[in-house]
């Protein structure tokens, strides 16, 4: 009998399937990860507006799951996603200090795309305050960063570098920062900074881009390479190539948005993605 190691997603439910515990799960499966939700909200979408609507769970049920998947289950890594309130980041903050939680992956999620505003801003602080400190790697987008670091912005690659050195000073063990679409260069640009050197990880940019859920999916690769036991460069770098061919074979799920295609890097070989 085979076993699989195993993975514990805190996020939110995407009902389009495209994003949150949803690409969490499939992009676990893909590489070969048994993964395990701990759903802290759902999130809806009108069908012709694609407005979201946010369900939050109640705080005691999503304990209640977290004591499922870590106690009834055991994990070998985790990852966070959409953490909508202060009081749910401090139990989140307490889990991992009650069971002294390994391979852990910070996704701070904090603005949506398209959007440069922080959503809930207790929640960021928090995550700030007692998440960054407990990470063993931390997944901002640039706008994300920003905030992590106290800088006003993060709009260049010295700025993504100076970005990441700060978020580590501040107490997370390492960084990646995903320069995706609003970096004004050809490529889509991410830095993983591990305390000592910087590893930039640069892709040409893909259009059409069909990139609902990537930074999910990009997190949740690296979670699951950790559970794998590969290092945290090892876990990085294969996140990129997977969240790579997911965009490169993304697909429209309606005429508003399009998803990155979880089964591509599987599916498809090296050769055949570049």
């Amino acid at each position: 009998m085979t076993l699989m190691n195993k993975a514990l997603t805190i996020a939110g439910s995407d009902t389009s399937g495209g994003a949150g515990m949803e690409a969490d799960i499939k992009t676990m499966e893909e590489l070969g990860v048994y993964g395990m939700p701990a759903l802290t909200c759902i999130v809806t979408m009108h069908p012709t507006t694609w407005e979201h609507s946010v369900f939050p769970l109640p705080l005691d049920l999503v304990e209640k799951q977290l004591v499922t998947a870590i106690e009834g289950v055991g994990i070998n890594a985790m990852k966070t996603g959409m953490l909508g309130s202060a009081e749910l980041v401090e139990l989140v903050a307490a889990t991992i200090d009650k069971y002294n939680l390994q391979n852990v992956v910070i996704d701070p999620v904090m603005v949506c795309k398209g959007c440069d505003l922080i959503l809930v801003p207790d929640a960021a602080e928090s995550i700030k305050k007692l998440l960054m400190p407990r990470c063993d790697i931390i997944t901002p987008n640039t706008v994300e960063a920003a905030y992590l670091a106290d800088m006003p912005e993060v709009t260049t690659v010295e700025q993504i570098k100076e970005a990441a050195e700060k978020i580590v000073a501040a107490g997370a063990k390492s960084v990646v920062i995903k320069g995706g679409e609003r970096l004004s260069d050809n490529s889509a640009i991410d830095i993983f900074y591990d305390g000592k050197e910087f590893t930039e990880m640069a892709v040409p940019k893909i259009y059409p881009s069909y990139n609902h859920g990537a930074g999910c999916t990009f997190s949740a690769a690296i979670t699951a390479g950790l559970a794998n036991v590969l290092s945290m460069k090892e876990a990085v770098l294969q996140a990129k190539k997977f969240v790579t061919a997911a965009l490169k074979h993304g697909f429209a799920i309606n005429n508003i948005v399009g998803c990155t295609n979880h089964t591509a890097y599987r599916k498809y070989s090296e050769s055949k993605l570049q």
